[in-house]
């Protein structure tokens, strides 16, 4: 049986497909396998699937704005995301997941209520009028891509800079672990607080303190988090210092077995429950009567010229530098840069970021961006391009704290010796895990940096682009409605 499938039919049949993939995706070249490369796609999915249910609940208001709205967004998600990573992997050759960016699709959620405020439209009409937005962002930032624009504002970061992105990743990552991912409410706060593990488990004055604060489902679920979270920690820990490929992957899956045995035992719910009423089915009808290329440009020219193009270029600054931070932080920890800092395939990576956007735009979701949480299946060996619902958060942010860890790694190679670096890093690393954006964080380190540079008489050593940079942020900042 084993000479058939290695002779025979079955056996030709791989051989074609592993030439077909080492053609395309370079496996050799890049040191890795399919193997690792299916492992790592399944860790990155894993660690980033929160957002297929979170992004239609931030777009509409937990669903406030109609069922058909909130099962558009939902496919739109999914469609979306998956072009802009297909894009990612055939175009760039990167092991980059695309999906709508967390504070973009916030502040997309303002902008349409801010619509109907200003128009006194619908929120499915204003939702129609604001994706014409997203889809000029997606425009603009394909000529810029085409042409090099964007390639060269990456150039323009300063060494120092890009050399702090990825810690800075790292701890905006450890954050989210340890805080936002979690998804906890406070019972005795009508479910209305969140959860954070520093805060809230470690920072409290004694557990039964706590405990009267959350009442008793509360607290009993905050410990299963808790105790699910760090044995996932450090099961992967244990692995990876053995050796073990996909350690991410199995410590995740070690932990949501945990999770879902304190669940029955100790919590008395069932934590497969959802896929009872899941439906299966997508819900295409939905999307294709109020969000698939559901532009309303009349709409969109109600808000006036100069709100617009403030908008426009707000997404773009936001995305563009969320996007630029992600790719090179990511890669950075990969391996994936030279000795300047720069990655190869740069361009094709941030015009797929672009594709990305221009197909939310036209199925009906935010703006599509590289997702921070790919650096989880970097972490488990991806190196190429590419029953969510039953995977508990605590297991997903096992992962996120480790790959956080791993990143602040990054700090060796930055010299703190030397202020016109150290400062900017500084800045970054409080500034993006507070924020929670690695756009604003980045602008923070730039506008530093060039005010250390004219201060300390070295003005001439900023480039023209990096000062054009540091004033667009300071009008993003200030100015900008």
């Amino acid at each position: 049986m084993e000479l058939y499938f290695s002779t025979g039919f079955a056996g030709k049949l791989k051989r074609k497909v592993d030439t077909m993939l080492e053609k395309v995706f370079k496996l050799s070249e890049n040191k890795t396998t399919v193997k690792t490369e299916v492992v790592a796609g399944l860790t990155t999915f894993m660690t980033m699937a929160y957002i297929i249910a979170l992004n239609p609940n931030l777009l509409t208001g937990f669903g406030a704005a109609g069922q058909d709205l909130w099962n558009g967004v939902f496919l739109a998600t999914c469609i979306a995301s998956a072009i802009g990573t297909f894009c990612m992997a055939f175009l760039a050759n990167k092991p980059f997941a695309m999906a709508p960016g967390m504070g973009l699709n916030s502040f997309f959620a303002v902008v349409v209520g801010n619509i109907v405020a200003m128009t006194g439209m619908t929120y499915v009409a204003s939702f129609q009028a604001a994706l014409v937005i997203i889809l000029l962002e997606g425009i603009v930032f394909v000529v810029l891509s085409i042409f090099n624009v964007r390639e060269k504002i990456v150039e323009a970061i300063p060494l120092g800079i890009r050399l702090g992105i990825s810690p800075a990743i790292g701890l905006m990552l450890m954050n989210i672990g340890l805080g936002s991912n979690v998804g906890i409410y406070a019972e005795g706060n009508g479910f209305t607080t969140p959860f954070y593990v520093m805060r809230d488990f470690f920072g409290a004055l004694t557990p039964s303190y706590l405990q009267g604060n959350m009442g008793d489902a509360g607290f009993a679920t905050m410990i299963l988090t808790v105790v699910t979270m760090f044995v996932g920690l450090f099961v992967i820990l244990a692995m990876s210092k053995k050796g073990i490929k996909g350690s991410v992957l199995y410590g995740m899956l070690v932990a949501s077995v945990i999770y879902w045995i304190g669940s029955f035992v100790f919590l008395h719910t069932n934590p497969f429950a959802s896929l009872a009423t899941a439906s299966f089915l997508p819900p295409f009808a939905d999307m294709a009567k109020v969000t698939l290329f559901k532009f309303s440009f009349a709409g969109f020219m109600e808000i006036g010229w100069f709100t617009a193009i403030t908008l426009i270029i707000t997404f773009c600054i936001i995305d563009m530098f969320d996007t630029i931070g992600t790719l090179v932080g990511t890669a950075s920890r990969a391996g994936m840069v030279d000795e300047k800092g720069d990655m190869p395939n740069m361009k094709e990576a941030l015009l797929s970021d672009a594709i990305g956007t221009i197909a939310g735009a036209c199925t009906g979701t935010s703006t599509i961006t590289t997702f921070i949480e790919s650096a989880s299946g970097v972490e488990a060996g991806g190196r190429t391009g590419p029953i969510a619902a039953i995977i508990p958060a605590a297991a997903t942010s096992a992962a996120l704290i480790y790959v956080g860890i791993l990143m602040l790694q990054g700090l060796k190679r930055v010299d703190f010796d030397n202020m016109d670096q150290m400062v900017p890093v500084a800045l970054m690393l409080i500034g993006m895990p507070i924020s929670g954006s690695i756009g604003h964080a980045i602008g923070l380190g730039l506008i530093s940096y060039t005010i250390m540079k004219i201060f300390g008489g070295k003005a001439k050593e900023v480039s023209v682009l990096t000062y054009v940079i540091s004033a667009l942020f300071l009008v993003k900042f200030f100015l900008a409605v």
